[in-house]
């Protein structure tokens, strides 16, 4: 039911907030006469606030058409490598004749986005960094009220298998880059194909602010887990999607929860940034209103997670935690970290990561013991959040220097 409130809340909000949005212009159309008026600044303000506060944000567009590469401008294609039912693999083609493609020697990267409410177009900036050195391709996760029932269920095994799939197609001359919650199935999949050995297997993986062992250094989403009981999760926050998505029916976890959630862990932090953006507005400063809007298009654009691959998750990797304890099976094979051997291990964190604790990723470097010591390395950004870790000055200047070293010496 109370997707179905959300969904009637929308509705009955959307003229207001259109209502808003045309006031807005009135008061700041140089064309408009309400424009001249007095207070034109604060009121026009007041009325962007209201829609942006209420507004429905669609998914952003990742919006990257030109790179520079050697002085010289490239265009990039968004092409579609690989289509499944809850994921579509992105792939940022340079148009560049085949032959001088390939004098670049560009080491093909596989960018595995997190499927943890966002979509993948919260790592825009991760991809526009790496695309000058690198062919890249990137896990475009489809929202869960957007594919029909007859598609089936999507389990956090199922994760696995796609993840898998994309290594084979790319792979073995590949480096697979995992940001925050895919740390966790990208070890997997790639540790029951060391134990397989799989000649598809990558040269390196990337593991950045992820949750490989819950346990060090536990963060409010952590505690979160371990308060609240499995029970408690399904009953509480399992929805079925309203007849008026293609998904109607499907049980998920709702978007707008997990928003609520990211809201809930810094309430005073948004509230500043809302109040902010208001003064900048007033005061004329478009360049700091311009990114307010653009964080808070990305920010505030949230997808349904399926509810087999979401309750999992909290189950497996949250309460359990099966992964570092040596007792997950995926579909009765055991994933096995030690079995790695031949893949080049990168551990990155964030000194002041509030959603994966310090150590939580650095575990991988005891777990995949096999790994030779020459082929392993860790970095914590100092004084880098979460979200610094992959975005902003600190992930152009330091991190992805750092990866894009890593990844040619192990190419």
């Amino acid at each position: 039911m109370l997707y179905q409130l959300h969904e009637l809340n929308r509705s009955l909000l959307n003229p207001m907030m259109q209502w808003a949005e045309a006031s807005s212009r009135l008061f700041t159309d140089p064309a408009s006469p309400f424009s001249y008026t007095p207070f034109a600044h604060r009121i026009a303000a007041g009325y962007e606030l209201m829609y942006r506060l209420g507004k429905q944000y669609e998914k952003p567009h990742f919006d990257i058409e030109t790179i520079e590469i050697n002085d010289k401008s490239v265009r990039i294609v968004e092409e579609v490598a690989a289509e499944k039912s809850f994921c579509t693999l992105l792939h940022f083609k340079k148009a560049l004749p085949a032959k001088e493609f390939a004098a670049l020697k560009q080491p093909t990267v596989l960018l595995v986005a997190p499927l943890s409410g966002h979509h993948a177009t919260l790592l825009r900036d991760t991809v526009r960094s790496l695309l000058p050195g690198h062919d890249v391709y990137i896990t475009d996760w489809v929202d869960a009220r957007m594919a029909p029932l007859t598609e089936g269920p999507f389990h956090l095994h199922d994760y696995v298998y796609y993840i898998q799939d994309f290594i084979r197609k790319l792979g073995p001359d590949l480096h697979v880059i995992s940001v925050c919650q895919p740390t966790v199935p990208v070890m997997a999949a790639i540790s029951l194909m060391a134990t397989a050995k799989d000649p598809k297997l990558p040269k390196t993986m990337t593991m950045m602010g992820g949750p490989i062992d819950p346990r060090k250094s536990p963060t409010q989403v952590n505690n979160l887990a371990l308060e609240k009981t499995y029970a408690w999760f399904e009953n509480q926050v399992i929805y079925s999607v309203p007849a008026s998505q293609p998904g109607f029916g499907r049980k998920v976890y709702p978007g707008f929860l997990q928003h609520a959630g990211f809201i809930a862990m810094n309430p005073g932090r948004h509230a500043q940034s809302h109040w902010d953006f208001y003064e900048h507005l007033r005061e004329g400063d478009n360049e700091s209103a311009e990114e307010h809007r653009k964080f808070y298009d990305e920010y505030n654009a949230v997808l349904d997670m399926p509810a087999e691959y979401y309750l999992d998750t909290i189950k497996t990797v949250f309460q359990e935690h099966r992964l570092p304890l040596g007792t997950w099976e995926v579909e009765g094979k055991l994933v096995r970290p030690q079995d790695i051997k031949t893949v080049a291990l990168f551990t990155i964190e964030g000194e002041k990561d509030d959603i994966s604790g310090a150590g939580q990723t650095h575990a991988a470097q005891d777990l995949c013991s096999s790994i030779a010591k020459s082929s392993k390395q860790q970095f914590t950004a100092p004084q880098c959040g979460h979200y610094g870790i992959f975005s902003g000055r600190k992930w152009r200047e330091i991190i992805c220097p750092k990866i894009a070293s890593f990844i040619a010496n192990h190419s």
